[in-house]
C-alpha cells in the first residue's frame, strides 16, 4: 500500500505540474504537497543567492552542501515516518529508496525541444538561454549530489543490488522507479490518473 508519493523529473519534464494536480485532487483525502525546488528558489532569493528578475533558475550549488542535506534528510524523514505527502524535487525518488510505502514516479519527456519550449514560456527567457541555463543546472547539480551522496547511493542502491557498484551515480535511472511517465506523449490529466490509478490499485 503506497502511503507517499515522490514525484522527480528533470527541467520541463512536467514534475511541478503533476504535483499541482495531485494537490488539488488528494486534497480532500488528507494529503499535502511539497516542491523542494520552489523551497530552495525561495531560500536562495531571500539569502541574496538568486536574483529571480534575471530569469531561469538557480542551481544547487549557490548554497550549502549541509544546508542541502537538511532539506532532502527532512524530505526523507517525512516519507518513513508520515503518511500522505506527496513530494516534488530533481532527488525525491532517491530519497525514498528503501522507504517502504512510497510510490516513486519519474516525469520524462522524451523530446528536448519540448523540454525547452516549456522552460521558455516558464521563465519567460530566450530558447538559446533555455538550453544553456538546462544544461549548465543538470551539470553543476549532479556533480555535487554525486559528491555528496556517494555514501547513500552505496547504501540505498547499490548495497541492496538495484546497481552494479561499477555503473555511475544516476539518481534518474528508471529502474529505481516505480511509475516512469513520458509527458511529450501523455497529457497532464492522463499523468494523473497514473498516478491516482496506481495508487489506488493497491488499496
Amino acid at each position: 500500500m503506497y502511503q507517499n508519493i515522490t514525484i522527480s523529473g528533470l527541467p520541463g519534464a512536467g514534475s511541478t505540474t503533476l504535483l499541482q494536480h495531485l494537490k488539488l485532487v488528494l486534497k480532500d483525502e488528507g494529503w499535502q504537497g511539497f516542491s523542494g525546488g520552489e523551497f530552495m528558489r525561495a531560500y536562495a532569493t531571500e539569502k541574496g543567492y538568486f536574483d529571480p528578475s534575471s530569469g531561469g533558475h538557480h542551481d544547487a550549488t549557490v548554497y550549502s552542501d549541509e544546508f542541502d542535506r537538511e532539506v532532502d534528510m527532512d524530505m526523507r524523514s517525512k516519507l518513513m515516518s508520515e503518511k500522505k505527502w506527496v513530494l516534488e524535487s530533481w532527488l525525491s525518488g532517491f530519497l525514498a529508496q528503501q522507504v517502504p510505502g512510497v510510490l516513486k514516479v519519474l516525469m520524462v519527456c522524451s523530446n528536448k525541444a519540448v523540454r525547452i519550449d516549456r522552460i521558455v514560456n516558464r521563465d519567460a527567457i530566450s530558447p538559446d538561454l533555455a538550453l544553456a541555463n538546462m544544461n549548465n543546472r543538470y551539470e553543476k547539480n549532479l556533480k555535487k549530489w554525486q559528491r555528496v551522496y556517494a555514501q547513500e547511493w552505496q547504501d540505498w542502491v547499490v548495497a541492496p543490488n538495484r546497481v552494479k557498484s561499477s555503473d555511475p551515480i544516476d539518481f534518474w535511472r528508471q529502474d529505481l522507479y516505480d511509475v516512469v511517465i513520458d509527458t511529450y506523449s501523455v497529457s497532464q490529466l492522463e499523468a494523473t490518473n497514473i498516478v491516482l490509478n496506481a495508487i489506488k490499485s493497491t488499496q
